[in-house]
């Protein structure tokens, strides 16, 4: 069954093609599928992380738990066309098939047989009515009234005697209402902030990543037209992901804020800080690159690689600077010979502290958690170690024209 999936699906073929042979076997002999091939069966590697309901998950909101359907069937239908999501369902599962008794007004009343007599009588018959507890040791053992099966009124629901006040003895329900209906009902209407709210749900392919499966399906889904007083929001690993790089931005400005005033502190000019801090931003592009290079979304741990990214990016800035300026200081040297002096004598330091660093990050590669943090790490901070020897001197240069002016200046005046 799933080589003939994956036949008529070339493109995941070959994305689950590198997942190795222990995967597949394992959903291909499960007991389930072959002996319900009716039931919905899910097999998913363990996450590590934060538990989320599903990869894709599309949430509507909204007053009628029919227009809800639709929308979901709608949903679930641009899903089921994903090749890259193996499983989809909506959370409120199939509806289920009830029976609902007629109630006749005119000759219940007439017998002083209400709509909760009726009701009582359906349940006696059919699950029972609590009348008790009996404790034995630790155990409470409901007691519950039904109708013994091998009664003959117990054959049909409608030959059920309900009692009749108006002529003080039992009749049949069937006197009281005008037949069976049966008609389909969700067995679960699930709420969110007390509306009403169905989710579709995707679940992908292995060797496929959320954001993947999510960008395929999103344009779509999101150009869905909703009627009036209904609402449509992410959820999932979208979700998980959005609310964790938020907690996380709420803390970045006093992260950056302290590191900005260290490096002034330290320095104790602008320029020297705004060297810096160019090459920061600069280096996000290396970051960037490495990831669309190894197709892996900005998850939060990338934000994480990210953030320590900028504080290794800082350290080799400042080493660099901290340098030319004591070339400058102690030696007596002028700009431009301190620049390319401090350079030479810091490249070593730089390349090893740099090299190290992404050598530690290559066992993380294979890591599905932290892959994009490794990535993040490693692409970022081989740019950047190339942009600091090569574009801290340049930026030093530019930003401190004045003080270059200076000592030609000064160099001027005293050969004359």
């Amino acid at each position: 069954m799933i080589e003939a999936w994956l036949a008529e699906r070339p493109d995941v073929s070959a994305v689950t093609a590198t997942m190795g042979q222990g995967f597949f076997p394992l959903r291909a002999d499960l007991h389930a599928r072959k002996t319900l091939p009716w039931a919905e069966t899910r097999v998913q590697q363990i996450i590590y992380g934060p538990a989320v309901g599903a990869d894709v998950e599309a949430r509507f909101s909204g007053p009628d738990p029919d227009v809800l359907r639709g929308l979901a069937d709608e949903a679930l239908a641009v899903l089921h066309a994903a090749p890259l999501l193996q499983s989809q369902r909506i959370d409120w599962r199939e509806r289920n098939f009830t029976m609902r008794p007629i109630y006749a007004e005119d000759r219940g009343q007439s017998l002083g047989v209400t709509r909760a007599d009726v009701a009582s009588a359906l349940a006696l018959a059919t699950d029972g009515i609590p009348a008790g507890s009996l404790r034995e040791g630790e155990r409470d053992i409901p007691i519950v009234v039904r109708t013994p099966l091998e009664w003959p009124e117990a054959s049909r629901l409608i030959d059920q005697l309900v009692y009749a006040p108006a002529v003080g003895t039992y009749i049949p329900l069937g006197q009281v209402i005008d037949g069976l209906a049966v008609q389909a009902r969700d067995g679960a209407i699930l709420r969110r902030d007390r509306v009403p709210t169905i989710c579709v749900q995707g679940f992908i392919t292995p060797g496929v990543l959320a954001d993947q499966a999510f960008r395929a399906v999103r344009a779509e889904i999101e150009a869905m037209r909703l009627p009036p007083s209904y609402s449509f929001a992410w959820g999932g690993e979208f979700e998980s992901a959005g609310e964790a790089q938020a907690s996380l931005g709420r803390q970045m400005p006093l992260a950056f804020g302290t590191m900005l005033l260290i490096t002034l502190l330290l320095f104790g000019k602008l320029r020297q800080k705004a060297v810096i801090w160019t090459i920061l931003q600069m280096a996000v592009k290396g970051a960037t690159v490495g990831l669309l290079a190894t197709n892996l979304p900005f998850s939060f741990t990338a934000l994480l690689g990210l953030l320590s990214l900028s504080g290794m990016l800082i350290k080799n800035a400042i080493v660099l600077v901290e340098e030319i300026d004591a070339q400058k200081d102690e030696s007596g040297l002028p700009q431009p010979q301190a620049i390319v002096t401090a350079s030479v004598s810091r490249l070593r330091p730089v390349v090893l502290a740099a090299g190290t660093t992404i050598l530690g990050m290559v066992p993380l590669l294979f890591d599905v958690f932290l892959a994009s943090m490794a990535v993040t790490i490693m692409a970022g901070l081989g740019f950047a170690s190339i942009l600091t020897l090569i574009g801290v001197p340049v930026l030093y240069h530019t930003y401190l024209r004045r003080e270059r002016r200076a000592e030609g200046g000064a160099q001027h005046t005293t050969a004359t």
